[in-house]
């Protein structure tokens, strides 16, 4: 710059002494006459005279600041006439403001149908792709000389055009006379239901990149009347179900981390190409494949759980046999609404939905379709079975029901007190709606005891009573009792339940009996070396905080930081949302689905780890060691951390590959908004919000901050990055809890240059 400002001085200079020796010549330095009048100059562009640069945009940050605009008066998209294509685009600038996107050069058009069946087979209404069924494509391109070249084809496309004196408004036209655009079809209905989408190719943002995700844009309408925003009737998956667990992408506001062909977002935008028409080939369908979109999505999320049934008939593909779906999967409305008019999951069953799960069926011969092998030559008598009463999905598949039978078994703890180095806890048992004194349905029947500590962590103890040890004053009323030591019995204590129970096919609670007959069925596994049943239901029992130094055996003490607490920082129903209910992780074998029961072995008191080791999976799919120091502790924040990013000992469910990637996890890595509740992460001392300032592990105490972040970051120059900012580590633990604060927080504490909240962001 300085440069160029010292040249600039030199032209003045020597402007100013040409003028001088021009008045310096022997003229008198008067004006000379008016010189003939020059030639008028070239007419400007056409639309363009006043445009200022920042008027438009031609280039995008992210795909969701990009808006498209359709008219249905300005087009004609559907059924046999001429192709009238017409549409403006937006994009946001740097201010965020909404400027028109000008220099699209390729576009591709999709356009779907509401169709109302009008056979048999399949639902009362589907979508119907208008190119396909014309001309045997998916959609229509639209570029610059109306021929587009992509993915090694090549062919006719509509001719857009941008309008010069509207820049960002564009139109497109089949110029081909021999031809009838792709998109137009003359048996489409126009008074049904359409969807028309809009794909924008080549755009780049400010650097030149590819903008990430696809840009996409769509409409709702009925081409016959003009009506916009209209009910398809398809619609019975909402976005916001997905994003429970892939989350939500920054860069367009629909769903994340689906890498299928680059992510199309959203569920309005997969049916262009999932619908009945799209069906796989006869080795595909053997292989376990199915494309229509309700089934497929049926399938994929079947995952592992349909990979293990194989002896039993079932089949998945090997591309989707190891996804281990975070739901119970039978609980449909997970994912589908119950709202009016959305129930056609419930109400209209079809052989396709259907074998989405139950992939043993065959319709054809009738195996596997109930005990009597019943065939189906189509979809006409699925209704008279499956769309009311007991067989119909929602109640065959018993959907909420494990949430509602928890309830039958119930210990309420209503007091606990100390004499003489005692502890009396009195609990008030209920069992199938009743006070009970018969506690025979138990499976796992342990209690959960401990103090609470003045920062509201946990300290367990290592024996307690199991709830059938105790006795029973009158119908219901139980009493446990356990000495304790003058420190355990002061201050606070924790009292909870680690029990479990089965149901019976009368949905009362039963003993977990392998010859019983029981409602969810009699699988046996083994959980940390003892069996349990799979099927089995944690015990409705809240933990409860007794205050042992008053008189007063009911008196509440202080909660722990697991009641959430304001020194929690993740919360229940983030869990829940993906999970549906905690009781899927721990329910069956611990009978424990809340945090204040999860605190019991996994707080930062309690040493030790069942999962010490981090490996992933080689290019010969089996377990290696990742070589990293192990992890020698339960806290729950390690644990969920190194389970969720694929750190643990198993390769089954979330693991990592070869390379690094992360398999399993259905959301998007580094996004802690998913599972945090926005309270800041770090208090004012640098140390952590809950109060948490060392975790115990086998051989002493290690640093909280540093282990939560070595549950993915577990490189060697990360462990040395931890211990050149004062943490004390797994692989040197101390012998004291008395531990100094590192100093992560001065860099990754929230709003810092590389504050967690910045660089552990959703993408």
């Amino acid at each position: 710059m300085m440069k160029n400002h010292n040249m600039s001085l030199l032209a003045l200079m020597l402007s100013g002494m040409l003028a001088v020796t021009a008045c310096g010549d022997g003229s008198d330095g008067a004006d000379g006459a008016p010189g003939a009048p020059g030639a008028n100059g070239a007419d400007g562009a056409d639309g363009q005279n006043g445009l200022n640069a920042g008027d438009v945009v031609s280039t995008v940050y992210k795909a969701g600041d990009v808006t498209f605009t359709i008219d249905p008066a300005e087009n004609t998209l559907a059924g046999g006439d001429a192709l009238a294509l017409k549409f403006s685009v937006t994009s946001k600038n740097q201010a965020g403001e909404d400027k028109p996107l000008t220099g699209l050069d390729m576009i591709a058009v999709y356009s779907i149908t509401a169709m109302t069946n009008t056979t048999d087979d399949g639902p009362a209404v589907f979508w119907e792709n208008n190119a396909e069924t014309a001309a045997g494509a998916h959609s229509m391109y639209c570029t610059l000389d109306g021929t587009y070249s992509s993915r090694g084809q090549t062919g006719e496309a509509c001719t857009l055009v941008e309008d010069p004196a509207n820049p960002g408004t564009y139109t497109g036209t089949w110029t081909y006379t021999d031809t009838t655009a792709p998109i137009m079809n003359a048996a489409d209905d126009l008074n049904a239901p359409h969807r028309v989408m809009i794909r924008a190719y080549n755009v780049t943002d400010a650097d030149g990149n590819s903008v990430s995700d696809k840009i996409l844009g769509s409409l709702d309408y009925i081409p016959a009347t003009g009506e916009t925003g209209v009910t398809t009737g398809k619609d019975t998956v909402a976005d916001a179900a997905c994003k429970q667990c892939h989350g939500e992408s920054a860069t367009s506001g629909n769903i994340a981390n689906i890498s299928a062909h680059g992510n199309y977002q959203s569920v309005e935008n997969c049916v262009f190409c999932h619908n009945p028409a799209t069906q796989p080939d006869e080795e595909q369908a053997a292989e376990g494949y199915v494309f229509d979109l309700p089934a497929m999505i049926h399938r994929i999320h079947g995952g592992a759980h349909l990979a293990e049934l194989a002896q039993y008939g079932f089949i998945q593909a090997e591309e989707w046999s190891e996804i281990g779906y975070p739901a119970p999967l039978n609980e449909c409305t997970v994912c589908h609404s119950e709202e009016e008019g959305k129930t056609t999951w419930n109400d209209e069953p079809t052989r396709a939905a259907c074998t989405g799960c139950h992939t043993n069926i065959n319709f054809a011969t009738g195996a596997g379709h109930a005990s009597f092998a019943l065939a189906q030559a189509d979809d006409s008598q699925c209704a008279s079975c499956h769309s009311a009463g007991g067989l119909a999905p929602i109640n065959a598949h018993r959907v909420g029901e494990r949430k509602e039978l928890a309830s039958l078994v119930q210990i309420d703890f209503t007091g606990a007190s100390v004499a003489a180095g005692t502890l009396t806890v009195t609990a008030d048992v209920t069992v199938n709606g009743a006070l009970s004194s018969d506690l025979s349905v138990l499976g796992v029947a342990a209690t959960l005891m401990g103090n609470v500590n003045d920062d509201g962590s946990v300290s367990r103890w290592g024996s307690r009573p199991a709830l059938t040890a105790g006795t029973f004053t009158e119908t219901g009323k139980l009493v446990l009792t356990r000495a304790v030591t003058a420190e355990e019995g002061s201050g606070t204590i924790y009292v909870g339940t680690e029990a479990t129970f089965c149901v019976g096919t009368d949905n009362q609670a039963a003993t977990c009996d392998e010859t019983a007959d029981l409602a969810y069925g009699n699988p046996v596994e083994v959980v940390h070396g003892s069996s349990v049943f799979s099927t089995a239901i944690g015990v409705t029992a809240d933990t409860k905080f007794f205050d042992l130094d008053t008189a007063a055996a009911d008196d509440e003490g202080m909660p722990a930081r697991f009641a959430g607490t304001d020194q929690i920082t993740v919360s229940v129903a983030k869990c829940e949302a993906c999970h549906n209910n905690l009781d899927v992780t721990k329910g069956a074998g611990h009978g424990v689905y809340k945090f204040t029961q999860c605190m019991d072995c996994h707080n930062n008191d309690y040493a030790g780890s069942y999962h010490p080791n981090a490996v992933f999976k080689n290019a010969d799919g089996v377990a290696e060691s990742k070589g990293v120091t192990p992890f020698a502790n339960r806290d729950l924040v390690t644990v969920v951390h190194r389970y969720h990013s694929g750190n643990f000992d198993v390769i089954e469910g979330v693991h990592t590959d070869a390379d690094g990637s992360v398999v399993g996890f259905p959301g998007v890595q580094g996004d802690c908004t998913a599972c945090h509740n926005g309270t800041p992460l770090f208090a004012a001392d640098g140390g952590l919000t809950s109060g948490k300032r060392s975790i115990a592990v086998t051989g002493g105490y290690i640093s909280p901050v540093a282990e939560s972040c070595r549950s993915c970051h577990n490189s060697d120059s990360a462990l040395a990055h931890f211990k050149s900012n004062g943490a004390t580590t797994a692989d040197a633990p101390d012998s004291t809890a008395d531990l100094p604060v590192e100093s992560c927080s001065t860099c990754h504490g929230e709003g810092k240059t590389y504050g967690y909240d910045k660089v552990h962001v959703k993408f």
